[in-house]
Order: structure tokens, then C-alpha cells, then sequence
């Protein structure tokens, strides 16, 4: 028994090996391009944390945060009071037949602060935003303006990259805060003036239901879904190919790697933050 099970796996691994033999250039290209990406990213976050007391750098990132947040914050805005609403009309008959209509308010705010909010408002800023900063490099470098500046002994990542980084680590977070807040009301209307449940029991089981530690959760992962749109945006930008196919293919596979890595991140740190939870919730009841 155990030698065909050694068998088989040898046979397995031959078999990927004999695919991958097949198609080495696709494979090699592959592993080069998560090599590059790697090392880009690395010299994203190297640049913002040396260079972000440089002189001119508050002007740079200024300017981005514009573009990036204020003029984002009305899709955002729209995004969160939908996601509350929706969330109320499709919740209320299931918790009605229980008999615990009420406490509606408890399951759409914790679903809004924690989880839904950060995730749809990380989508919206990475097709909003995402798309945005990888047309701008990426016909930056089409037309050779990174060669320009580059040749003027001026570092690329610094002027162009760490700006955007910056601008939306920094602003991810609030665009949430946004978000929450709109998908909060956005069900606390639908709830007390369409499904008329009492307003009084709504906001007593919202306020005993929702931790701080919901809320901090779910802002907090607004710095590491910022950071994952900028960085992977530009990456794009910088490394698209020639003429506008290549700076639209660029744009199309920024969002769906964005996307995919704030579902990554979002998983990841869901896990890290309920082993922070369950190690210091007994210490909180101890001391309470």
C-alpha cells in the first residue's frame, strides 16, 4: 500500500513537471513577473517611508488625496447607504419569522462597520481609483514620461509612485468611515420608516451588539486595502505595454488583482483579528 502511494505521488509530480517542461517561457515569465512585482513593491513602501519627509512631499501627496479621496467620497458615499438598505429588506423576514425583528439593527450595522463596508468601499476605490492611477502612469510610460524623469535624476518611485501609496493609505481608512456611517443610516432608515420597527429597541440592541473592536476592524483594514490598490495600480502603470491595448489591458488587470487582494487581505486579516479577539477577550473579562 505504501508503495503505491509513493507511486503515485512520483507519477503526480512527474506529470507537473513534464506540463510545466512544456511551457517553459510562459512558466519563466510568470515567475519573473512575480519576482518584479515583488521587488517594486518593496521599493514602494522602501520610498514612502524614507521619503516621505522629503522636501515637496506634502504638496505631492496633497494633490493625490484629492484626486484619490475627495472626489471618490460620492460613490463611496451612494456604495454604503445602498449596501445598508439592501442588507435591511433582506434580512427582516428571516429574523421576523424568529421573532427578533428588532435586533435588526444589530445584525446590519456589525455586517456594515465590519466586513461589507471596508470590502465594497475597497472595490469601489479599486475600479475608481485603481483605474485611474494605472491610465495615468501607464500613459505616462507609453509617451516615455517616466523615461523623462527618470533622466532628469529624478527617481520615478518617489515622485510618482510614493505620492499615490501614500495619498491612499491614508485616506482608504476615512472613505470607510464614510462608507459605515451611510450604510448605518442608510438601514436605520429602511428598518424604522419602511419596515417600522420600534426605534428605540433598534438602537439599544445596535449599541449593545457593536463593539469599538468592530468598528476599529474594520477601518483598520482600510490602511492595508489602500495600500494594496496604490501599490498594485502602479505596478501595472509602470510595467503596461505599448499603445492604448496595452494601457487598457493594464487598467482591466489592476482591478481584478486589486480585487483579488483585498479579498486575500480581508481573509487573512479576519483570522489574525479573531485570535487577537479570543486571546484578549478572557484578559477583558478578568479585569472587568
Amino acid at each position: 500500500m505504501l508503495y503505491c502511494r509513493l507511486e503515485l505521488c512520483v507519477s503526480l509530480l512527474t506529470k507537473i513537471y513534464m506540463g510545466l517542461s512544456a511551457y517553459p517561457s510562459a512558466t519563466y515569465r510568470y515567475i519573473e513577473g512575480v519576482g518584479a512585482a515583488a521587488r517594486f513593491v518593496a521599493g514602494a513602501i522602501w520610498v514612502c517611508l524614507v521619503g516621505c519627509r522629503a522636501r515637496g512631499m506634502g504638496r505631492l501627496v496633497w494633490t493625490q488625496m484629492h484626486q484619490i479621496g475627495v472626489r471618490s467620497v460620492p460613490v463611496i458615499m451612494v456604495t454604503g447607504a445602498f449596501v445598508g438598505m439592501t442588507l435591511a429588506i433582506q434580512s427582516f423576514d428571516q429574523l421576523a419569522n424568529l421573532g427578533l425583528s428588532e435586533r435588526l439593527g444589530v445584525l446590519i450595522n456589525i455586517s456594515v462597520v465590519k466586513e461589507l463596508g471596508p470590502v465594497l468601499a475597497a472595490v469601489m476605490l479599486a475600479g475608481r481609483i485603481g483605474g485611474a492611477l494605472t491610465a495615468e502612469l501607464g500613459t505616462m510610460k507609453v509617451t516615455e514620461q517616466i523615461d523623462a524623469v527618470r533622466s532628469m535624476g529624478v527617481d520615478p518611485m518617489r515622485y510618482l509612485v510614493a505620492p499615490r501609496v501614500l495619498a491612499s493609505v491614508l485616506l482608504t481608512p476615512f472613505l470607510i468611515i464614510y462608507a459605515d456611517l451611510l450604510g448605518v443610516l442608510g438601514g436605520a432608515a429602511v428598518s424604522l420608516g419602511y419596515l417600522a420597527i420600534n426605534s428605540q429597541a433598534y438602537w439599544s440592541y445596535s449599541a449593545y451588539g457593536v463593539e469599538l473592536w468592530d468598528l476599529g476592524v474594520g477601518i483598520l483594514k482600510g490602511f492595508f486595502f489602500g495600500w494594496a490598490i496604490a501599490s498594485i495600480s502602479c505596478y501595472k502603470g509602470f510595467t503596461c505595454g505599448e499603445g492604448a491595448h496595452g494601457v487598457g489591458k493594464a487598467c482591466t488587470e489592476a482591478f481584478v488583482a486589486s480585487f483579488i487582494a483585498i479579498l486575500a487581505i480581508d481573509f487573512a486579516l479576519a483570522m489574525i483579528f479573531k485570535a487577537i479577539y479570543l486571546t484578549i477577550w478572557p484578559l477583558k473579562s478578568l479585569v472587568g
